[in-house]
């Protein structure tokens, strides 16, 4: 007879923090798919666009920590949508400066309330210390390197 297992991977900190991660982005997801027919990836590419202004898919990758790939299939969809533009770069002809159209900064005007929304509603059983400590703690897993 096999030794009792006593590890319990609904603790297991990986994946908690997936399941966590899964459980509280469904129904935001559910928004912006529903209303735009956005991707977790476009949707992404559009808040950043939005908080940061005009950026590279590269910077956006770096910020993102998404694969270049990944946006670059974004990018095309939001420009499908006409929800951003492209401008080439006259210092990296290589390079394009992404822009949020109107019609994608009221999407993102639109979204950016419901995720604020969305934001208090998950937090809303907690204290505000609470709510800070969490949040900390989150950034600092998300910058950790082990």
């Amino acid at each position: 007879m096999p030794e009792k297992d006593d590890f319990d991977l609904q603790f297991f900190l990986p994946y908690l923090l997936n399941q966590a991660a899964e459980e509280s982005s469904l129904a935001f997801q559910q928004v912006y798919k529903r209303r735009y027919g956005m991707l977790r990836t476009e949707w992404r590419v559009l808040f950043h666009l939005g908080i940061y202004g005009e950026m590279t898919a590269k910077q956006i990758s770096q910020r993102a920590r998404m694969h270049k790939t990944k946006i670059s299939r974004a990018v095309q969809k939001l420009a499908d949508r006409r929800l951003l533009t492209r401008v080439r770069d006259d210092r990296d002809r290589r390079s394009e400066i992404l822009v949020l159209t109107p019609a994608g900064q009221g999407a993102y005007r639109e979204l950016h309330q419901v995720a604020c929304d969305y934001d208090a509603a998950l937090t809303s059983g907690m204290s505000k210390a609470e709510v800070q400590t969490l949040r900390r703690l989150l950034v600092q897993l998300a910058r950790r390197q082990i």
